[in-house]
């Protein structure tokens, strides 16, 4: 696939799902850019705000399998994975896949589950398998998971672990709409009088799959490498860190800015789509010392400051073919 369809084919989808969700297509891009890099998409903001209605509508614009977990805390590893289930009418043990098999995961307040049903969900996230009584499962592809965690309320809930937050390729929020555009949700809601929309697809199954390896097309130059690693190792020394970017996270801005070029009708990334994605990358993967997360210092912060230290490459980014 031509990365000009790509990015038709991306538009195309943006705008489907920005028929239920009014005011969000930079969380709509930022999303779908997860998407199409093939990468686990962490959204934390508060109760109420579509989280779960956008991974759905994603699901129906690109015609994948959809399957949610509401996570609680007795929420046991086979519930999500699956298990063998013994078949009196052929008197043999089969496997009954669980919720975890499908194409986009939505993981509601993933941050309920305990440690032990989320090391379940991290083997699938990381190896795109299920693991059961010694036998693996591939997942088809692709398998992505939208997972949601409510930042505000803390009781009966298990942060996650480093480990888990650095396998998701961004973390993003969908904050409050302005008062026009809640207006106009509710102004939607009374004209097409029930709750719930019906999106039809715009992309297909095996269109979604070409539309991730043809991102491999993206030319990233020399200079723009250099510059997202030197983010990285800006956020490793920083003093307020006390854990920085992982190598992880330099491939999560490497793969996100080459989204970002397709969207933008580019096949070369350039230092502003680094700078666009450097955010939602990087912050989530920084662990402060604990002085400066008591006084309120955010993650967010540490980027920013990376991205105002680190000097912006002035080479040409073109790539040879464009030059």
């Amino acid at each position: 696939m031509q990365l000009r369809q790509v990015s038709e084919l991306a538009k195309r989808a943006i705008d489907a799902v920005a028929q239920v969700i009014v005011g969000k297509d930079e969380v709509l891009r930022q999303v779908l850019m997860g998407i199409l890099s093939d990468g686990h998409v962490l959204i934390q903001d508060n109760p109420g705000l579509a989280k779960t209605l956008i991974a759905h509508s994603f699901s129906e614009v690109l015609d994948i399998a959809f399957s949610r977990i509401q996570f609680t805390p007795d929420l046991l590893p086979g519930e999500i994975t699956g298990g063998y289930i013994y078949n009196q009418r052929e008197a043999q043990f089969e496997f009954r896949r669980g919720p975890l098999f499908a194409h986009l995961l939505l993981g509601d307040e993933i941050n309920r589950a305990t440690p032990k049903t989320q090391s379940a969900l991290l083997e699938a996230m990381q190896e795109r398998q299920v693991t059961v009584e010694g036998e693996r499962f591939p997942l088809d592809p692709p398998f992505i998971v939208i997972a949601t965690q409510n930042p505000v309320e803390f009781e009966g809930t298990y942060p996650l672990p480093e480990a888990q937050l650095d396998r998701f390729i961004m973390r993003t929020s969908v904050g409050y709409p302005d008062p026009e555009q809640e207006l106009e949700i509710l102004l939607r809601r009374q004209q097409r009088k029930q709750d719930t929309m019906t999106l039809q697809p715009v992309v297909s199954h095996q269109e979604l799959l070409a539309m991730q390896r043809a991102l491999e097309e993206v030319h990233v130059g020399e200079a723009i490498g250099k510059y997202i690693v030197d983010l990285a190792r800006a956020t490793r020394e920083d003093t307020r860190t006390e854990v920085g970017a992982s190598p992880r996270g330099v491939f999560a801005v490497f793969k996100l800015a080459r989204a970002a070029a397709v969207l933008d009708d580019r096949d070369f990334v350039t230092p502003e789509d680094v700078k666009g994605v450097a955010r939602i990358a990087l912050a989530h993967r920084l662990l402060l010392q604990p002085e400066y997360w008591v006084r309120g210092i955010s993650d967010v912060s540490v980027v920013d400051d990376a991205l105002n230290m680190v000097p912006t490459p002035q080479a040409d980014y073109r790539g040879p073919k464009n030059s």
